[in-house]
């Protein structure tokens, strides 16, 4: 049936540029082959050539020489012309491994871009926005604090420093008066100034009974 209507058998696979440049270098090499076998024969002849003498002994001897010199030319020739084919599907197959080299790097770089896409659509970038309008706002109200921590109190510029001395010597004068006072009625030793002063915390205003019988005694 198959030959009757025509039908082949199973096609061969198709020829890749590896396959072809291995196929012509063979070529290449069968060609220097034969160019090595010329090339001795040719310096045979040239070393009787050199040694005859002339006559038709070697006039018949160098046209043959000539006839293998022209093959050689021709092999030369075809060699030169196979080299070139392989130099040009080397060429060919160099642009096609860089050409998949580079459909590769724009896979990933689309792989690459779609991925980047959906995670940077999670991101929210007025939301991160307004966190860092909070933060600065939160900085300087932290600052604002310390600097207000930091206050110093500053003594008022209209108190005289003289009329201050004066008032501590008078302090000082009215608890040794005091003192005195104390010691001859048996009274408090606390100066009048802090007597009416206890603080609200005290239950009961502090016992100087031992101290005024020792100044007593």
């Amino acid at each position: 049936m198959n030959r009757l209507f025509g039908s082949s058998g199973p096609k061969a696979p198709k020829a890749t540029l590896t396959s072809a440049i291995g196929n012509i270098d063979t070529r290449i090499s069968s060609i220097d082959v034969k160019l090595a076998a010329l090339n001795a024969e040719l310096t045979g002849y040239q070393t009787k050539l050199t040694k005859m003498r002339e006559g038709p002994g070697k006039a018949a001897l160098k046209q043959k020489a000539l006839k293998v010199l022209q093959r050689r030319k021709q092999y030369e020739a075809q060699r030169d012309q196979l080299q070139s084919q392989v130099w040009n599907m080397e060429q060919a197959q160099t642009m096609q491994d860089n050409l998949k080299n580079t459909m590769v790097t724009i896979d990933a770089l689309q792989s690459t871009n779609k991925a980047l896409r959906k995670e940077y659509g999670k991101v929210d970038v007025d939301r991160i926005e307004r966190l860092q309008d909070e933060m600065a706002d939160l900085l300087d109200v932290g600052n604002e604090i310390q600097e207000s921590l930091a206050r110093s109190y500053d003594i008022p510029e209209d108190v005289d420093e003289a009329e201050l001395d004066a008032e501590l010597e008078a302090l000082g004068q009215e608890v040794e008066l005091d003192r005195e006072l104390a010691g001859m009625e048996g009274g408090s030793a606390l100066p009048s100034f802090m007597q009416d002063e206890v603080p609200d915390f005290i239950d009961e205003p502090p016992s100087t009974t031992g101290k005024v019988k020792e100044v007593a005694g």
